[in-house]
């Protein structure tokens, strides 16, 4: 019942969601505010949102997973302190500087918004991997390195298996607050559903106020869901 729940029930629920705030988004506007808010230009700041939540996730996970595994590697293991401080450093710094920094580089539009979130989207990713890896059994390990597997074969076959629910924790937690976030990236000329969050505050109109956090809040859940059926009901046995 729980498996059935997470990928039909709450799929449904978030879309009958999303079609709910939209016709209540229509129902009373007029004027600007109806153009704002048409279906066509909803739909763009949901694309340019989720362009900018997955380019930034996906670079994430590129560049942390990598790190994270260097830094728990035998002789290496003395870097894991050193490579989390400069994540957390990312994380640390409010969004909006991280903007600024990338905006004096890189110019106003989509690529500034990206780098933001990507250096505020590290951490989670990062901490995760070194966490997972670190936390598998060195008994198995060492079962495995006696069977003669190699110690490419050994991260392959056992450890990754073992670390990846934890791994894909840290990717679903960064790829949510990556949602949120993302409504920041308005500042920087990048679009997305923060634009409508501004719109509505600058122009004192709470419907597309309301309109813009309410569909952030239903993407972040349906990204939470999405990630959330990768990770395994239950921890991996990891095969020798």
């Amino acid at each position: 019942m729980t498996r059935a729940y997470r990928l039909f029930v709450t799929p449904v629920l978030l879309a009958s969601a999303a079609v709910g705030i939209i016709l209540w988004a229509h129902s009373g506007a007029a004027g600007a505010e109806a153009g704002v808010l048409a279906t066509g230009e909803l739909a763009a700041r949901i694309r340019e949102h989720v362009g900018l939540c997955a380019v930034s996730t996906a670079l994430a996970v590129a560049a942390a997973v990598p790190a994270g595994i260097a830094a728990t590697r035998p002789g290496l293991r003395r870097l894991a302190p050193p490579v989390l401080f400069v994540a957390n450093v990312g994380q640390s710094v409010p969004t909006i500087a991280v903007l600024a920094l990338a905006f004096s580089v890189t110019g106003i539009g989509f690529r500034t918004a990206v780098i933001g979130l990507w250096a505020y989207s590290l951490l989670p990713v990062l901490r995760n991997t070194v966490a997972g890896l670190s936390g598998v059994d060195p008994a198995v390990v060492e079962a495995a390195r006696g069977m003669g597997m190699s110690p490419g074969e050994v991260l392959r076959r056992v450890e990754l298996p073992l670390a990846r629910p934890v791994i894909l924790a840290g990717i679903r937690t960064a790829a949510v607050v990556n949602v949120g976030t993302a409504a920041l990236a308005t500042f920087v000329g990048a679009g997305g559903l923060g634009e409508l969050i501004t719109v509505g505050l600058d122009n004192q109109r709470d419907r597309i106020l309301y309109t813009g956090a309410a569909l952030t809040a239903v993407l972040a859940l349906a990204v939470d869901w999405a990630v959330g059926l990768l990770v395994p009901r239950r921890p991996l046995a990891g095969k020798l």
